[in-house]
């Protein structure tokens, strides 16, 4: 196959961006040209025209990182379409798998903002989340907002749902403990008699819970024996969308 003119400079620079902004620290000179292989002319050269177009910059260590464009454009886009380009795939793998409805939300200052759904295969349970408003503190998706401080939990009393059955402030405090702990959360009833839900975190490349993603139906077909199994399997599908966004967990000492 015969490479086009010109374009192999294009995917060596390509090839040497991806190094710069998919890394989880800021990359030495050095450590690129080994990677990629390249001579250390053509590798200063490529950096030189990245770093004219903003997008690889250098910092006073004369390590690179990501340029200011890509600032720009998170800026000047919503970035939540962007994030369910990357997570829609697997929205549709845990409804099909669940048959129960699922959820994509962002928190906007102290609102839970959902932002997709995947509609439930079951007429019982079926409700568009999308243009309904609840107290955070009621629903899975604010739980995790509030358990890994993406949201500041509010001082005094909280607003109580006519059905449901929130939890006291010190249950709550609790629940928000455990929630971080274990990586998942859910609702019981909280919200609405005979309603259930369990969410987990999504996580940018820098690990901070940019997301968080649910599965809600009724207590006649999730059990309180099914949530921690339906936990954990949400929360190995939230780190797959966390892995597509970059993230890679490391390893505890």
């Amino acid at each position: 196959m015969t490479v086009p003119a010109g374009s192999q400079a294009v995917d060596r620079a390509a090839a040497l961006l991806a190094l710069v902004v998919e890394a989880d620290e800021p990359r030495t000179f050095t450590s690129l040209v080994d990677e990629l292989g390249l001579a250390k002319s053509t590798t200063s050269r490529l950096l030189t025209a990245l770093e004219r177009n903003r997008l690889v910059r250098r910092d006073r260590a004369g390590l690179f990182r990501p340029g200011s464009l890509f600032a720009v454009y998170a800026a000047q886009h919503d970035t939540s379409q962007d994030l369910l380009e990357v997570a829609q795939a697997t929205l549709d793998e845990i409804g099909e798998r669940t048959g129960e409805t699922v959820n994509l939300a962002v928190a906007r200052g102290d609102e839970v903002v959902q932002v997709a759904q995947v509609d439930a295969s079951y007429l019982l349970g079926l409700t568009n989340w999308l243009d309904v408003s609840v107290p955070p503190h009621c629903s899975a998706l604010g739980k995790i907002f509030y358990a890994y401080q993406v949201m500041t939990l509010p001082e005094g009393d909280l607003a109580v749902p006519s059905n449901g059955r929130p939890l006291t402030r010190r249950a709550l405090d609790a629940d928000l403990a455990e929630t971080a702990r274990r990586g998942w959360a859910m609702t019981w009833e909280e919200l609405e008699e005979g309603l259930v839900a369990v969410a987990a975190p999504v996580r940018a490349r820098d690990g901070t819970v940019v997301a968080a993603v649910s599965v809600s139906g009724p207590t006649t077909r999730i059990t309180a024996t099914d949530v921690p199994r339906l936990g954990e399997q949400l929360a190995g599908d939230t780190g797959v969308i966390s892995r597509q966004l970059g993230y890679r967990r490391k390893a505890t000492p």
